[in-house]
């Protein structure tokens, strides 16, 4: 760039005439250019205010989805409990069919016998007073008979009541189990469409943003091209009639320098660059992509002297890694990792802890934080949805969220997970142990 512009510089200086008809020329396509700049900032400034709407409306609408995934489950628990009942009414009601057939068999047995004798053995006994002592023992034997028969069809007919009543709670079980049903396939239905909104309205916005970025960023770059361009012109026009040696010989120092600093930089590039090769070697760092596990046995004791004993929040895969390059921008760096897992995976407290706060944080979708005392905490984010909430105690290893892509910015279902040390981020690596 600085060699065009010197060699423009010499153009101007020898060529008068060149250099009005430049300048104008220039001037003009700087004025274009400054106006499609202003054009696109206030383009971009109401895409902006748009993005604000739609992140209120991304947190209303993943915080509604946390809501109704903890419903999901709930629902489905209530479902298992409906169908655990209804089991437990039709194995009843076998019973009670095997008991009415029993006494259905006992009941046509007497039936029979009574049919047989009909009434005259007992009339021949009430006629035949020969022998009061056997009248009294086979009449009180008809009663005991009689009072079986009664005994056994009011048993009969409690059965049989009791199998219409088991009847009913199953038609009534059945009929909450299918509204049940019906509430959670309505519930998952409505969970889905959200997600979808969710998803086609944050896509869209962020390209349509990116694209603007990108259109505003090279505008600029233009601008400030042209006006470099520009203030060379005016300044060599305004120099041309005394100083043209001088800015001539000028202009050739200043080539010259510019060659020396370019071969300095690439001298010290090359320094550099050995320098960092002979150290990355060194770095105590995992490969990319290494697993993670959540599994083993709590640590229990104070949060200070946890580092190297600690379980990982979930099991997965290491996608970043804390003080890595965030992106493509190198002055961003990651100040906590991220853990790729299963979406609805849950999250447990990597110690025991208070949690301090359990919303939906812009940047970080659903998040929970757990306190750990002596201003030690940790960051559980993108949730799908929150288990906990401000206020309540956990434990080690309780679960306190499910994996999910909440806050935008990640295709795929992961969590993020930081430390904080009064304040300062502090490498979850060095908290958590190592696999294997």
């Amino acid at each position: 760039m600085l060699r065009a512009l010197i060699a423009l510089a010499l153009i101007c200086l020898l060529n008068p005439a060149f250099a009005d008809d430049e300048r104008a020329q220039t001037q003009k396509q700087l004025d274009a250019t400054r106006q499609d700049i202003t054009e696109l900032k206030k383009a971009l400034s109401q895409l902006q205010e748009e993005k604000s709407g739609v992140q209120k409306d991304l947190r209303s609408t993943e915080t509604e989805m946390g809501k109704l995934e903890k419903q999901v489950e709930a629902l489905q628990k209530e479902l298992k409990k409906s169908e655990t009942e209804l089991q437990r009414l039709d194995g009843e009601k076998k019973k009670l069919q095997s008991a009415r057939v029993e006494q259905q068999r006992l009941i046509a047995i007497q039936a029979r016998a009574a049919y047989q004798n009909g009434r005259q053995e007992y009339l021949k006994l009430l006629l035949n007073q020969q022998n009061p002592e056997k009248f009294a023992r086979t009449l009180t034997y008809y009663d005991y008979l009689s009072q079986a028969r009664l005994e056994q069809l009011r048993s009969f007919n409690e059965t049989l009541r009791q199998l219409a009543e088991v009847e009913k709670d199953i038609d009534l079980q059945q009929a909450q189990l299918l509204v049940q049903k019906s509430s959670l396939e309505d519930q998952k239905a409505q969970l889905d469409t959200v997600r979808q909104q969710r998803q086609v309205a944050l896509a869209k916005l962020n390209q349509d943003y990116k694209a603007r970025d990108q259109k505003l960023q090279s505008r600029q770059q233009d601008q400030a091209d042209l006006t470099k361009v520009l203030k060379t012109i005016e300044e060599t026009l305004a120099r041309q009639a005394r100083e043209a040696e001088e800015a001539r010989q000028k202009a050739l120092l200043a080539q010259q320098e510019a060659e020396k600093r370019q071969r300095e930089q690439e001298a010290l590039a090359k320094s550099r660059g050995k320098d960092d090769s002979d150290e990355a070697p060194r770095r105590p760092t995992k490969a990319p992509g290494a697993l993670v596990s959540s599994a083993g046995q709590s640590y229990g004791g104070p949060f200070d002297q946890a580092k190297g004993k600690l379980p990982w929040p979930v099991d997965g895969r290491l996608l970043a890694r804390f003080g890595e390059t965030r992106g493509d921008d190198e002055r961003t760096k990651w100040d906590g990792v991220m853990i790729s897992a299963a979406a609805g995976s849950q999250v447990h407290a990597v110690h025991g802890g208070r949690v301090v706060f359990a919303d939906w944080l812009r940047g970080a979708g659903l998040l929970v934080i757990l306190d750990h005392g002596n201003g030690y905490l940790s960051l559980y984010g993108h949730n799908q949805s929150l288990l906990k909430e401000a206020g309540d105690v956990v434990k080690a290893g309780e679960a306190i969220s499910t994996v999910g892509n909440s806050g935008g910015g990640q295709d795929t279902p992961a969590l993020y997970f930081a430390i904080r040390q009064q304040g300062r981020p502090s490498d979850p690596a060095q908290w958590c142990r190592t696999q294997g």
